[in-house]
C-alpha cells in the first residue's frame, strides 16, 4: 500500500471511494484490501477510545445494495475476525439500523460500520462508522486514516466469532410498536394503517424492508410500492429524494395507484422524504415544514435547526404559525445535527434538526438522521387525521412558498479555491452595501445571505462555498415571477470580475 492516498477517501465525517471500474477516469481506490484496512483502523480506534482488547470487542457490519458490497463487506468482514473482535453480518441493512446495534441491549456492539456511499453512482462505496455515541465527526474519520495508513495491527491468536443476525428485521419491530403505541386505535390497535393505501419507492436501495416489515404488520395496503428488490445497478431510478426523476416516480405512482401516501428512501435510508395524496412532493421545505408542525405540538417553543438554504416562507411558518425558532445554520448533516445539540446543552430547546436534502435527526430518537424514523412520525400524524377526517397536508396549508427558485454552481479554477471563494463573499458584501433595496441577512453562519427586497425581485440569494469541492453554490429565489432572473442578471455582473470564475452555469 505504499504511496496509496489515504486521505482522498475522506468525504466529512464519512468515507467515500471509487469501488467499481466502469466511468471514464474514475480509478478503484476502494478495493476489498482497503476496505480490510480501514476495519482494522477502526477496531484499533476503538480500542484505544474504550480501553478494551480488540477480543473484547463486538462489531456490527451492514451494508446497502450496491454490487461492490458482498466484497467489501467480506473483507472488512474477515479483517475485523482476524483481531479477535467478534462481528455481527447483518447483510443488507439501513445505516440507522447500524446505530442502533450499537444500543440494542441483546448486541450492545461496541461499533458499527455501514458499507454504503448513499445517492452517488453504482461504481462507488464508502464506510460509516458508528459507536454508541452516533456518527463519527470529521476529526474521528482524519485518525481512523491515520491508523489505516500506518497499517500496523496486532494480529490475533483466535479470531473473534462472525454471526449473521437479521438485524433488519427487530429494528423494523421498533418501528411498528411505536406506530401501535403513539396512534393507540381505539378499534384497531394493531393495525392502526388499515384503511390506507401507502405505497413505498426505494429505488432499489435497502429500504424494501418498509413496506413488508412496517408498514403490512400495521395493516396498510403497500399494491403498487416500486423499486423494493435491492439492485446496485439501480436501473430505475437514483434512490435520491432530492433527484427530480425520483420525486416524479413516486408522485405518479401515488397518482397511478389512487393512493393516500407516497414515501420514497435514498439509498441506505438516513433520508427520506413523502408524497401526499394528490401527488405533491413533501420534500426540501415542505417536508420541515411538515416535521416541525408535529414537534412543535408535542414541544412548544422549541428551536427547529435547518440547514442554509431553506426559503423565507419556512421561517415566517415556524415563527409565526407554529411559535417556534427557526435557527438557519450551514449546509452539512452533522452541521445541522451538531448544532442542534449544541444548543441543547446550552439550555436551548431544540428537538429537530434537518436539511432541506431529507437527513432529518430527532433529539427523542438520539439525533440520528433516520429517513424511517421520520417517515414514521408523518404516518402516525396520517393516521391520526384520518380518524378525525382531516388531511395531513392541514398543518401545512399556511406555509408560503416560493414562486420561483433556483440553485447555480459555479467551478473554481483555480488551487487556492477556499481562498479565492472567501474573498469573492467579502466583496459581495461590500457590493450588497451599494444596491439599493439589497439587505445582508443578519445571522449568517456561512457564505452572505441577502434580502433583495424590490418589487420586480422580492425574494433573497445566498452564495456560499462547498463543504469540499472548488464551487460556488447560488441559490435564489423569489415571490415574483421573473424574479430569480432579475436578481441573477444583477448579481451576474458582480461576478464578471472574478477571471478564475467559470459562469457558464447562467446560460442555463
Amino acid at each position: 500500500m505504499e504511496k496509496f492516498d489515504w486521505k482522498k477517501l475522506q468525504n466529512g465525517s464519512d468515507i467515500r471511494g471509487v469501488a467499481l471500474e466502469g466511468i471514464v477516469d474514475e480509478t478503484v481506490n476502494l478495493n476489498p484490501e482497503v476496505a480490510q484496512i480501514l476495519g482494522q483502523a477502526f477496531v484499533s480506534w476503538l480500542e484505544k477510545k474504550l480501553d478494551k482488547n480488540t477480543s473484547e470487542l463486538t462489531i456490527a457490519l451492514g451494508r446497502d445494495s450496491r454490487l461492490s458490497g458482498p466484497s467489501l463487506l467480506s473483507a472488512v468482514t474477515e479483517g475485523i475476525s482476524i483481531l479477535g473482535s467478534k462481528v455481527y453480518d447483518f447483510g443488507i441493512a439501513s445505516t440507522p439500523a447500524m446505530f442502533m446495534s450499537s444500543i440494542n441491549p441483546e448486541l450492545s456492539c461496541d461499533g458499527a460500520i455501514m458499507l454504503t456511499a448513499s445517492h452517488l453512482p453504482f461504481n462507488r462505496n464508502g464506510l460509516k462508522f458508528f459507536t454508541k455515541e452516533g456518527g463519527l465527526n470529521k476529526g474521528d474519520i482524519t485518525e481512523i486514516l491515520s491508523l489505516a495508513e500506518k497499517n500496523d495491527f496486532k494480529i490475533s491468536q483466535e479470531k473473534g466469532n462472525i454471526q449473521n443476525y437479521n438485524f433488519i428485521g427487530v429494528y423494523a419491530e421498533d418501528l411498528v410498536k411505536k406506530v401501535r403505541e403513539e396512534v393507540n386505535h381505539p378499534d384497531n390497535f394493531e393495525q392502526p394503517l388499515q384503511g390506507l393505501k401507502i405505497i413505498v419507492d426505494a429505488g432499489n436501495g435497502a429500504g424494501g424492508f418498509y413496506a413488508e416489515k412496517v408498514l403490512n404488520p400495521l395493516g396498510a395496503d403497500t399494491e403498487g410500492s416500486q423499486f423494493l428488490d435491492p439492485d446496485g445497478t439501480f436501473p430505475n431510478h437514483i434512490p435520491n429524494p432530492e433527484n427530480e426523476e425520483a420525486m416524479q416516480s413516486i408522485s405518479q405512482a401515488v397518482i397511478d395507484n389512487n393512493a393516500d401516501f407516497g414515501i420514497i428512501f435514498d439509498t441506505d435510508v438516513d433520508r427520506g422524504a413523502a408524497v401526499d395524496s394528490l401527488g405533491k412532493e413533501l420534500n426540501r421545505n415542505r417536508l420541515i415544514a411538515l416535521i416541525s408542525a408535529i414537534v412543535l405540538k408535542e414541544h412548544p417553543g422549541s428551536t427547529i435547526v435547518t440547514d442554509s438554504i431553506t426559503s423565507d416562507g419556512l421561517t415566517t411558518f415556524i415563527e409565526k404559525e407554529l411559535n417556534g425558532v427557526h435557527h438557519r445554520f450551514k449546509r452539512g448533516y452533522k452541521n445541522v445535527i451538531n448544532e442542534s445539540i449544541r444548543l441543547n446543552n446550552e439550555g436551548q430547546e431544540s428537538w429537530l434538526a434537518i436539511e432541506t436534502s431529507g437527513h432529518g435527526a430527532m433529539k427523542e430518537n438520539y439525533f440520528l438522521d433516520d429517513g424511517a424514523y421520520l417517515v414514521t412520525k408523518l404516518l402516525i400524524e396520517l393516521a391520526k387525521c384520518k380518524q378525525q377526517g382531516k388531511n395531513l397536508t392541514d398543518l401545512i396549508a399556511n406555509l408560503q412558498e416560493p414562486k420561483e427558485s433556483q440553485e447555480f454552481r459555479l467551478k473554481i479554477n483555480t488551487e487556492t479555491f477556499k481562498d479565492y471563494g472567501n474573498q469573492i463573499i467579502e466583496k459581495l458584501k461590500e457590493f450588497a452595501t451599494t444596491q439599493e433595496n439589497w439587505q445582508i441577512v443578519p445571522k449568517n453562519y456561512e457564505g452572505v445571505r441577502i434580502s433583495c427586497q424590490s418589487p420586480e425581485e422580492n425574494g433573497w440569494l445566498l452564495l456560499r462555498l462547498s463543504l469540499h469541492d472548488p464551487v460556488i453554490p447560488i441559490n435564489i429565489e423569489s415571490n415574483v415571477s421573473g424574479g430569480v432572473k432579475k436578481i441573477a442578471t444583477k448579481l451576474l455582473e458582480f461576478l464578471k470580475q472574478f477571471n478564475a470564475l467559470d459562469l457558464t452555469a447562467f446560460n442555463v
